[in-house]
């Protein structure tokens, strides 16, 4: 006999996920239901009943009114504000303005002509998970990129035209981005 008492491992239903409310427009029960924006709160009567509600309530409240600075677009005082995604600076005079201050980053030069069209040049960007890569700004018609920072020095090996800035061994390297080629040089000075 086991000492495990399975009733308590039911699968179709888990103690955490019982919500017992009402639905405020039928009555019925409210359980929580799973989308792929996260858990909600809605109606067991689904879809005679189409009611929703958020789990966590994400209330902005405004930390503190910055009054030595106006707002660019409308003149309002800026505030530093908590919200959904943490906190930010935004106008005063929400919901009728709608700025929301950003942090700039400093325009970088561009750099190297792209070597494969040869039509636009190689600019820094950022992928969907904060990693930084080089791409031809003719995207889409040129879809060439690095992951390293490129340099217009032409590979002393197969000739292309641009080589990428690597670190190997506390030294910094220029190496071919091509993979036939791959050859690496000392960054000249």
């Amino acid at each position: 006999m086991s000492k495990i008492d399975h009733s308590l491992f039911n699968a179709d239903q888990h103690a955490l996920e019982r919500e017992y409310e009402v639905c405020p427009k039928c009555g019925s029960e409210l359980v929580i239901k799973h989308s792929k924006s996260g858990p909600f709160l809605g109606c067991a009567s689904y879809p005679a009943c189409d009611y929703i509600r958020a789990i966590a309530h994400h209330d902005n409240h405004d930390i503190k009114v910055l009054e030595d600075s106006a707002c660019p677009l409308c003149s309002e005082p800026l505030v530093v504000r908590n919200g959904r995604y943490g906190m930010f600076i935004g106008c005063t005079g929400y919901p009728q303005c709608h700025y929301i201050a950003h942090d700039e980053e400093p325009e970088e030069a561009p750099g190297p002509p792209c070597p494969k069209c040869h039509k636009g040049t190689l600019h820094k960007r950022k992928n969907k998970y904060g990693k930084f890569f080089y791409a031809c700004d003719t995207y889409p018609q040129c879809k060439y990129s690095v992951n390293h920072p490129p340099i217009a020095h032409a590979c002393e090996a197969c000739g292309w035209p641009v080589m990428v800035q690597k670190h190997r061994g506390g030294k910094a390297v220029l190496q071919c981005p091509q993979k036939v080629c791959q050859h690496t040089i000392e960054e000249p000075q």
